[in-house]
């Protein structure tokens, strides 16, 4: 995962304005992370494990991580105990530490806390989020064009992810008569619940489905494979799953945003606020695609993306 830092970097510049003052320590000594599963899901643990190792390695510093991260009481002692080790960059890998994080935050004033795809309201935190309709539209495109029943699917956890959206208005543009059925998981990782529902979509003819997931994707994948269908790869590049089942994945560098923060941080540059990532930001990139996509449809996902950067209109979009 090759970065443009560079870029990056003056787009964030470009993102600072209204955002409050950074803190002005401007010293990165350890770095924390609590995770709200596992970091061996090979999906979104897995990732955000990656950051921190990167931070590790290029700023030299102490990492310390925390994993089943997932009641407000569990992440406030992990917090003390960052603190007690010296802690002064917290990262809480989702957007459920959002609320806490602000909620302690007067009380570790020290700390710089980073929550995902939350809303920070504190000095000293800050969100990353992602922009995720467009990775959605691009995959529905590619979703459309693949299936032979004219039925694909979104599998997603939340009604909010603005990926499901996404999905649907790339399909229908892909092809206007396509049938999306979507259906909601209502978790991140309900596995055996994301299963019975991908069987419903199964049994009702559709051929491809988005797993929107990071803690069951990989299972209903599994499944998938096993059926024969299609899937579009969720948060990772999940073609080693099969390249003959994965046609192509949205895939969501946290672990670049992450290392970006830390580098933020350490230049004292790290504002506080919500900031928002998508493909100008080369942290969004559609995965590596299957050998059954033919390459008109490659280049013409890749021309359509080169618009979406350059004029932040997709392709229904006048």
């Amino acid at each position: 995962m090759k970065r443009n830092l560079g870029a990056t970097l003056i787009i964030i510049c470009l993102l600072l304005a209204g955002c409050a003052h950074p803190m002005d320590d401007g010293k990165l000594k350890k770095v924390g992370l609590l995770v709200p599963e596992t970091i061996n899901d090979q999906v979104w643990g897995t990732k955000g494990y990656k950051g921190l190792l990167n931070i590790q390695s290029r700023f030299d510093v102490e990492v310390y991580y925390k994993e089943g991260m997932n009641s407000s009481l569990i992440v406030e002692h992990a917090v003390k105990d960052f603190h007690e080790k010296g802690v002064n960059l917290i990262i809480g890998h989702g957007n459920d530490y959002a609320e806490i994080f602000n909620r302690v935050a007067k009380e570790y004033s020290d700390i710089h806390f980073v929550s995902f795809n939350g809303k920070a309201t504190e000095r000293n935190t800050t969100s990353l989020n992602f922009e995720a309709h467009a990775m959605g539209f691009f995959g529905g495109m590619v979703a459309a064009k693949m299936s032979s029943s004219n039925r694909v699917g979104v599998l997603a956890s939340f009604d909010w992810q603005p990926e499901v959206k996404g999905f649907e208005e790339g399909a229908k543009y892909q092809k206007k008569d396509i049938h999306v059925v979507t259906e909601y998981v209502g978790d991140w990782d309900s596995e055996e619940k994301a299963l019975k529902l991908l069987n419903g979509m199964v049994a009702s003819g559709t051929d491809v489905v988005y797993p929107a997931g990071d803690g069951y994707n990989v299972p209903v994948i599994e499944r998938i494979k096993e059926k024969g269908l299609y899937a579009i790869g969720f948060v990772s590049d999940q073609a080693e799953l099969g390249e003959s089942t994965v046609l192509t994945s949205t895939v969501q560098h946290v672990d670049l945003l992450y290392e970006l923060a830390a580098e933020k941080f350490a230049e004292g540059e790290l504002p506080s606020g919500n900031l928002s990532f998508d493909f100008e930001d080369k942290v969004i990139t559609m995965g590596k695609y299957s050998p059954l996509v033919s390459k008109q449809l490659r280049e013409e996902i890749d021309q359509h993306i080169k618009r979406y950067i350059k004029t932040g209109k997709l392709p229904n979009e006048n």
